[in-house]
């Protein structure tokens, strides 16, 4: 296995993993590690993760986009809480690291794109997501009304009138009630049916001019 090689084939994609040189090359893989680790040296190779690389700029012929990384990362999951509710613009702050929701073990990564993180839902709550972006950039993000239950759910606390006041939460149309309430069912937690009736009584307000989230 040689570097022009492995231009040839990875040149085209954002990023690749071990797996696939080893199915494309005669290598053992404790070798193509170790070749790996000295491009890596040399920068012609950035590593993601343990097992999951990309090439350099200059060799590369497609950009990366962290959205889309963090999708590719860790699967299955999808972006969710704090990051989905920045891309929403349902909160004023724009969210740098990343978000995500799994239902395989905790797990987080930093690498030269960003700061990935990737909390635990149990599989029956694994729901509420969809493709978005265009093209060879799209992503899975979770909706609306899912990202503000992952984030509530995830975070621990009760979720009172006031503290979902310092969220300063902003364009609540965009949420819509009642698919709120049904995907809060799904959880099964009294907790979360408390912050959806406290949000939702903000959030009528809101909607007739007497509060302002």
């Amino acid at each position: 296995m040689n570097y022009g090689d492995v231009v040839k084939l990875t040149g085209g994609m954002p990023c690749f993993d071990l797996a696939l040189l080893a199915q494309a090359f005669d290598d053992r893989r404790a070798a193509i590690r170790v070749q790996l680790s000295r491009w890596m040296a040399q920068g012609k190779v950035v590593g993601l993760r343990r097992g999951m690389y990309t090439l350099s700029e200059t060799y590369r012929r497609v950009p990366v986009n962290p959205v889309a990384l963090a999708n590719a990362l860790y699967r299955p999951s999808y972006l969710s809480a704090l990051w989905a509710l920045g891309h929403y613009d349902l909160i004023p702050e724009r969210v740098v690291r990343f978000a995500s929701v799994t239902s395989r073990v905790p797990r987080r990564f930093e690498n030269p794109f960003g700061v990935f993180d990737y909390r635990n839902i149990k599989q029956d709550c694994f729901f509420g997501f969809a493709p978005a972006g265009v093209g060879d950039q799209k992503f899975l993000v979770a909706e609306p009304e899912k990202a503000l239950l992952d984030h509530w759910h995830l975070t621990e606390g009760e979720w009172t009138t006031e503290r979902l006041d310092e969220m300063r939460y902003q364009h609540v149309e965009r949420v819509d009630a009642e698919r709120l309430k049904l995907y809060a069912q799904r959880f099964r937690s009294p907790r979360l049916d408390r912050a959806v009736r406290h949000w939702l009584r903000l959030a009528s307000d809101v909607n007739q001019g007497t509060e302002v989230l």
